[in-house]
């Protein structure tokens, strides 16, 4: 039975990158990519040089199709653009389908959700995650849910939402704010929700936001 490598590639330092991860991008006759162009800066940083096929959450069901046919004679390895496919990225949707018919091989790795949790201080021996907010329907109760929720609660945010966000949260919550994680302009805001809009508006900074709500 062939294999389906299920790869996770580094949030932003190439060097996080595992060598299991390597290893399974170097055995595999093929590589999935959610971008093509993305993925190819990291196979050229670690010179691997493997045919790469376009796969993404608007991928047609032509698509699977096609990469069902090539798992019949060959192992493949599935690479979102960064993180773990199938966590707020595509893959869940393909696994549901060739998990049948072939060895769908898990490549662990670094993730957004565990980096923040892993320098909160929070008890997360139990937390909820929740992805991207919505952007418009239901995102006014999808908010009011994270200020009720028991657990400590991680969630993803935009540079161009992360102030109206975090003023939709209680301002009493003591947070922790990860910016570009791993990136070379890592920045991580801790304190009540109010110090932290206080922070992020005086940085005028962008980037992608993980954060964590206690």
């Amino acid at each position: 039975m062939n294999k389906l490598y299920i790869v996770a590639t580094p949030i932003g330092n190439l060097k996080d990158i595992t060598r299991r991860a390597l290893e399974a991008l170097q055995q595999a006759d093929f590589i999935l990519c959610e971008d093509t162009r993305v993925t190819r800066k990291l196979l050229d940083y670690f010179d691997i040089d493997k045919p790469m096929i376009s796969y993404h959450q608007h991928s047609k069901l032509s698509k699977i199709a096609k990469i069902k046919e090539l798992l019949n004679n060959h192992d493949l390895a599935l690479v979102s653009d960064a993180g773990t496919p199938g966590i707020s990225d595509p893959g869940n949707k393909l696994i549901e389908q060739v998990k049948n018919i072939c060895e769908v091989v898990p490549i662990p790795g670094v993730s957004a959700i565990s980096t923040i949790i892993s320098i909160s201080g929070f008890p997360t021996d139990r937390f909820i995650f929740l992805g991207f907010i919505p952007q418009k329907k239901k995102r006014k109760q999808f908010i009011e849910k994270i200020n009720t929720f028991e657990y400590p609660v991680i969630f993803y945010e935009s540079c161009y939402r992360i102030i109206k966000t975090l003023k939709q949260l209680n301002q009493d919550l003591e947070i922790v704010v990860g910016r570009e994680l791993t990136k070379k302009f890592e920045t991580i805001y801790r304190g009540q929700v109010d110090k932290v809009i206080d922070m992020i508006e005086k940085d005028k900074i962008k980037g992608e936001f993980t954060i964590i709500r206690r």
